[in-house]
């Protein structure tokens, strides 16, 4: 399926603007760095070896140039190349022409890797504490491989353009999917479950995701913008699931697909005392209706037993949701940004 294509082009005045912005070899050095990723103010203050005040002037200078965009996730702030395609004309040719074998940049690269591996041991500790507790909770279900191997099987191989994953947690979704996709973004309340989730993908190699904080029943997300979004093993957790399911399709754009995970009716009362859970798990028709009721018709539903049945055990089932309005062309990037 064909999409338009609209050319764009940079104004005389922001084109000025984004060049002084350049012409600052700390700027350019930021900008290389976040080639490879979005980075907070700390991060880049650590591998830049400059204080903060200085590196968040820098900062400023380049998100009102139009080079860099700024999300905050709560007290922390994120920075991270634009997306604007009118930017990205002037900007991704010059980070291409830089020499990667600069002094300067290598080590500026190094200590990024450094970043990066404090990050990758925060996350690894994170879980150690919580290991005994997952452990306990998977035996009661189907294995992970099987799950995943299931939501695969259901996405099937239809182009993702654009992918959201609502209450990322590990960021386990994006790491499964995130390659086939040309957008990324995972929300999630929790900023310890961010920092995990962006240790977790940096590990596995996948960049250019865009983590974000926020309520699942208000995503701070343009609507209509994603053609697979996916709420995995999250809706046990919330108070009205249905309310959270209805945003979730709002941001499914036509002709989008929604996937739910989460768990079939059960009695275990004990979950949720020692884990949270709000509700215990979900009839088909439940969820069916509300994929209904927000549009969407419901292309698949699916249940994987427990290897070992019984009244103790968990049923995971899947959900697959279709917008059934018709697809005249995707939506361009730049007009897939998040509500300021």
């Amino acid at each position: 399926m064909s999409r338009h294509v609209v050319q764009s082009r940079l104004g005389l005045g922001s084109a000025l603007g984004a060049l002084r912005a350049l012409s600052e070899d700390t700027r350019i050095r930021v900008l290389a760095l976040l080639a490879d990723g979005e980075l907070s103010v700390s991060d880049l203050t650590d591998i830049l070896g400059q204080s903060q005040p200085r590196i968040s002037r820098h900062l400023k200078l380049l998100v009102e140039a139009g080079l860099l965009e700024r999300h905050r996730e709560g007290a922390w702030a994120f920075f991270r190349l634009s997306d604007r395609a009118e930017t990205a004309l002037l900007l991704r040719p010059i980070l291409a022409a830089l020499d990667r074998a600069d002094a300067q940049l290598s080590q500026d690269r190094e200590r990024l890797a450094e970043v990066r591996e404090q990050r990758a041991a925060a996350a690894q500790n994170f879980f150690a504490r919580l290991a005994p507790r997952w452990d306990s909770l998977r035996s009661l279900h189907a294995s992970e491989e099987a799950v995943e191997a299931a939501v695969v099987e259901a996405v099937g191989s239809k182009q993702i353009r654009s992918l959201l994953d609502l209450g990322t947690g590990t960021g386990r979704m994006l790491q499964l999917l995130g390659p086939r996709a040309e957008r990324i973004v995972g929300l999630d309340a929790s900023h310890a479950m961010l920092s995990v989730a962006r240790a977790n993908l940096e590990r596995a190699g996948i960049s250019g995701v865009e983590l974000r904080q926020g309520d699942i029943y208000a995503p701070p997300l343009v609507r209509e913008s994603f053609d697979l979004v996916i709420i995995h093993q999250v809706l046990h957790y919330l108070d009205d699931p249905g309310r959270a399911l209805a945003q979730a399709a709002r941001c499914v754009a036509p002709g989008g697909r929604l996937l739910v995970v989460d768990f079939a009716p059960h009695e275990l009362e004990f979950l949720r005392d020692s884990e949270g859970h709000r509700r215990l798990g979900f009839a088909p028709s439940q969820v069916t209706d509300w994929l209904e009721e927000a549009g969407l018709d419901s292309i698949l539903t699916r249940d994987l037993p427990p290897p070992a049945g019984g009244a103790d055990k968990l049923t995971v089932s899947i959900w697959l949701g279709e917008d059934r309005r018709a697809v005249t062309a995707w939506p361009l990037a730049a007009d897939t940004k998040e509500v300021a």
